[in-house]
């Protein structure tokens, strides 16, 4: 079995087709079942932000496993399976795990080197531990993946140099309205985004905040946070947004609803004294299309962003953390090619073992009369033996079998040793449910 990822982001599908394929989080749990519940997939990872959807799965072979993802895929998203494969891409085995680690470096974002996908990778990791999804495999690809997310930027300094989706779209807001300083905001929705751009909007000098969100109590806990840090913020539910977006300067939309969260009969045209920028990061869009169209009103979306980020230079020197990325892929290669051969090790032992008390139980036969102590040390004497006969060739086996052409010694042991090809697989541990995913 190996690792496959399939996934769309705005490197291949325009934000129409990323908008349709995008699951949200409350269908997460239901898409996972789905992936698990295919017969060539034993775990499975969902991947779902505002700018890619991409799928993690153990499976059982590569062009079957394929097939079920993709399946699933043309289900939630209602496109035809012959119309995603236009915008896809496929990693496996070693290339699965080399996407995985740059996409949680940040080299792979339409903000080259942005943190933020280190807690979205995070929160889909817990979402598949909370279905039942993850397996040993998945477990240790995730947590490597946000080992090496955070090494990167710790490393390199991105944290420092790169910015977000939040920031960038607020920066051409402020560019929009020559300063954020002193104006009234209003955010959209109080996720993980909505706190984003609550931190941007705060150092950026805003004048005032209003959080409108379906739920209060969020709403509220976000405008406390910002109050406590100086910034005058009130909460307001979404029942009224007409005269709040009426209020505003700028308007900054990420609740990751299903249809239009702003429609068009909800923003009155703006003189042009008086502009308005709104910043719609919902995928599927907040923002109604004819938003775009009124007088005085500015929409930022993820399509524009993503049309002025890919036209400019980042300004960021992502060599070192390519360079990184490159090094933990070979580390975790080889140290996945090692763990390969370790059940067969371990079943040559337990034969070794076998032949021993074998032999041990023939000398009781034939020398019955022999006293317990001598007997002892004969068997801790042939044992001893045997153990240093294994001791080399076992140890040198797994610092091998991690090169790069390191596949066949499993097999070469077990065809040498006559051990049961199905060895390996009854001695391998399984994986703890207990195991901490949080760091």
């Amino acid at each position: 079995m190996s690792i496959l990822a399939v996934g769309m982001s705005h490197r291949t599908a325009d934000l129409n087709v990323l908008e349709r394929v995008t699951v949200s989080a409350t269908d997460v749990p239901k898409v996972l079942h789905e992936l698990l519940a295919c017969d060539n997939i034993t775990e499975a990872v969902l991947v779902s932000t505002c700018n890619r959807v991409e799928v993690y799965a153990v499976v059982e072979a590569f062009h079957a496993g394929l097939a079920d993802v993709v399946g699933v895929l043309s289900r939630q998203s209602g496109e035809d399976v012959s119309a995603l494969y236009e915008h896809l891409y496929v990693h496996y085995a070693g290339a699965a795990a080399q996407h995985l680690f740059t996409v949680a470096a940040g080299l792979d974002s339409m903000v080259v080197g942005e943190s933020q996908i280190l807690g979205q990778v995070r929160l889909a990791y817990q979402a598949a531990r909370d279905a039942g999804t993850v397996g040993r495999p998945l477990h240790e690809l995730t947590q490597q993946a946000l080992r090496i997310g955070k090494r990167v930027h710790t490393d390199t300094g991105l944290d420092q140099a790169g910015g977000s989706v939040v920031s960038e779209a607020l920066a051409d807001a402020e560019r929009a309205l020559g300063g954020l300083a002193g104006r009234r905001a209003l955010i959209v929705g109080a996720g993980s985004m909505g706190g984003l751009a609550a931190a941007a909007l705060r150092r950026a000098g805003i004048g005032d905040v209003v959080v409108a969100n379906r739920s209060e109590a969020n709403g509220a806990r976000l405008a406390a946070s910002l109050r406590e840090q100086g910034v005058p913020a009130e909460s307001v539910g979404l029942t009224d947004l007409r005269s709040q977006v009426a209020a505003a300067d700028v308007v900054v939309s990420c609740t990751g609803a299903v249809g239009a969260v702003v429609p068009v009969e909800a923003v009155d045209p703006r003189g042009a004294d008086r502009p308005l920028v709104i910043c719609d990061l919902g995928l599927p869009r907040d923002v109604e299309h004819g938003v775009a169209e009124l007088a005085g009103v500015r929409v930022v979306d993820l399509e524009s962003l993503q049309r002025r980020l890919a036209e400019s230079p980042s300004g960021l020197d992502t060599r070192r953390a390519g360079e990184i990325v490159a090094e933990e892929v070979r580390a975790y290669l080889a140290a996945q090619r090692s763990a390969e051969v370790t059940p067969t090790v371990a079943a040559l032992r337990k034969r070794a073992a076998e032949v021993v008390d074998a032999e041990l139980l023939r000398l009781d036969a034939r020398l019955p009369e022999l006293d317990a102590p001598v007997r002892d040390e004969l068997a801790r004497t042939v044992r001893r033996v045997v153990d240093k006969l294994l001791h080399t060739p076992t140890v040198r086996v797994k610092e091998l079998a991690s090169g790069p052409d390191g596949t066949g010694y499993a097999e070469a042991l077990r065809e040498l040793f006559q051990l049961d090809p199905q060895a390996p697989a009854a001695v391998s541990t399984p994986f703890e449910s207990s195991v901490d995913g949080g760091h």
